[in-house]
């Protein structure tokens, strides 16, 4: 006989055996590989979705694009990329209005707003497509692929300097190159196309010794000016820019600028220009015969490719015409046009006789 004081140990539980359903059978005649296939496309499914929601989210409020360069955000939040972003700026100061998001219409400025370095990094590392081979990489690896890496990008013949056309995919190159015939052309086939960059070189010395020509004129002179936003009088007051007075050789000179020739509305335009004159602002009794060029200087941004305007003034000429501003391309424009001033370094040279 067992004491009572003793404990009895409880004997373990055996777990009851269930009964398969038809579905479990169902699912263990299904092959593994057929499984692990259906699993793999619902999560890449899923991850698709996920993506196009965060593409959604982060995109930007006007051009509805995932952008590839900064982010700004209003102070509400809402995303604009940098292109946008200047654009607004811009389009409000052509309009003498203030600037404001497009999605709240709060005010944005350069001084209220702030980019988004979170957003700009999540939109780097989501997936985009290459233009060339359909590829998808994270953003932050697209230009880089698209440009050293592609098979499929866009190449030309390296006999394009002695006049091939031939323009394709980079994995074709070597083939069209074994097969080319214009490097057993003759020297006079190949000559027009050697003309173009003969020419093409030619301009760029005469710019060259141009320069060095004119630094070694007795007189030069050079002004770290800035372009400041004004209105006309007019019934529809145009935009106009204008620096401070400022001498140089002795004389007194302002510089003034427009937008798009005084286009009676450059808002409706997408292509967007700078021009500028040199005005006299001292009576002279003899001509003053002037080289002038504009430079982005120490305290300037902006994109410029220097090009040389000379202009002899006179009693009754006193302003130069409206020559072009050769910036780098439109966005550029956009971008001196957001800012509340355009800091420029003028060069002058007097061209004595």
């Amino acid at each position: 006989m067992a004491e009572s004081g003793d404990q009895q140990v409880a004997a373990p539980v055996e777990p009851l055996n269930e009964i398969p359903s038809t579905a479990g059978d169902a699912d263990s005649e299904e092959p593994a590989k057929k499984k692990c296939k259906v699993d793999a496309d619902a999560k890449i499914s899923q991850e698709e979705r996920l993506e196009q929601r965060l593409g959604g989210i982060l995109c930007c409020a006007v051009c509805l694009d995932l952008p590839r360069t900064a982010i700004y955000q209003c102070t509400n939040g809402h995303l604009m990329c940098a292109g946008c972003f200047t654009h607004l700026l811009a389009d409000a100061r052509l309009r003498d209005e203030m600037a404001t998001c497009p999605n709240c219409r709060i005010e944005i400025s350069k001084m209220n707003s702030s980019r988004n370095l979170a957003v700009e990094k999540a939109v780097n590392e989501l997936p985009a497509e290459c233009q060339y081979c359909s590829k998808q990489f994270p953003r932050h690896l697209l230009d880089r692929h698209e440009t050293d890496f592609c098979v499929e990008r866009s190449t030309t013949c390296k006999y394009h300097r002695i006049g091939c056309p031939w323009r394709g995919p980079y994995h074709e190159r070597v083939e069209h190159e074994e097969t080319c015939v214009h490097p057993c052309k003759s020297g006079s086939d190949v000559m027009g196309a050697l003309h173009v960059v003969d020419n093409k070189r030619q301009e760029e010395m005469e710019l060259f010794d141009k320069i060095f020509d004119l630094l070694s004129f007795e007189k030069l002179s050079f002004n770290d000016l800035q372009l400041k936003p004004y209105r006309t009088d007019e019934f529809i007051h145009k935009l106009f820019y204008e620096t401070s007075r400022f001498t140089a050789f002795g004389n007194q000179w302002v510089v003034k600028s427009r937008v798009n020739d005084n286009q009676r509305d450059p808002t409706q335009s997408c292509e967007r220009s700078v021009t500028y004159q040199l005005i006299l602002k001292t009576k002279i009794s003899c001509p003053l015969n002037i080289h002038f060029l504009i430079l982005k200087g120490p305290f300037g941004d902006m994109k410029v490719h220097p090009r040389i305007y000379h202009f002899e003034f006179g009693e009754d000429t006193n302003e130069s015409p409206y020559y072009h501003m050769p910036l780098h391309d439109f966005g550029e424009c956009n971008r001196l046009l957001a800012a509340k001033a355009i800091n420029f370094r003028l060069i002058m040279f007097l061209v004595t006789k």
